[in-house]
């Protein structure tokens, strides 16, 4: 198929970033971005959510998985962001697995994720590593 046309049935490519709470995934897509402004964030709905309401969750590492973010320099691109998983243990895994789960049941193209980066934070030099896993 003719990249265009995968295009064109994407829309955007949907991409679930996972890695432990404060493990830079946010620095990470500013640089695959090619920016240094923070995303945009819409809830499931679709609405944009006020930046200063996310502030005080962001700093706690919460984030509602379902939430989209986009870079305006770059709107091709969605994001979600998993919370870290020692911040809430089993259950935060366990919400992962079933975003992972009801994304790839969707029928539209659209909807479903089309790759998941996986954040690891290596202790030298504190250097961040990305595997692809898709």
């Amino acid at each position: 198929m003719d990249p265009s046309e995968i295009k064109k049935r994407i829309g955007r490519f949907r991409i679930l970033v996972i890695g432990r709470a404060n493990a830079g995934k946010t620095t990470i897509l500013q640089r695959v971005c090619n920016t240094r402004e923070n995303p945009e964030i819409y809830n499931s709905a679709g609405k944009k959510i006020d930046p200063t309401v996310l502030m005080a969750s962001t700093e706690r590492g919460e984030h509602d998985i379902e939430n989209e973010m986009v870079f305006r320099n770059n709107p091709g691109f969605v994001f979600h962001d998993s919370r870290g998983f020692e911040a809430g243990g089993e259950s935060e895994f366990d919400k992962m697995k079933a975003f992972i789960a009801s994304r790839s049941k969707e029928t539209r193209i659209k909807n479903q994720l089309h790759a998941i980066w996986s954040l690891s934070l290596i202790n030298r030099d504190d250097m961040c590593y990305l595997t692809f896993l898709t």
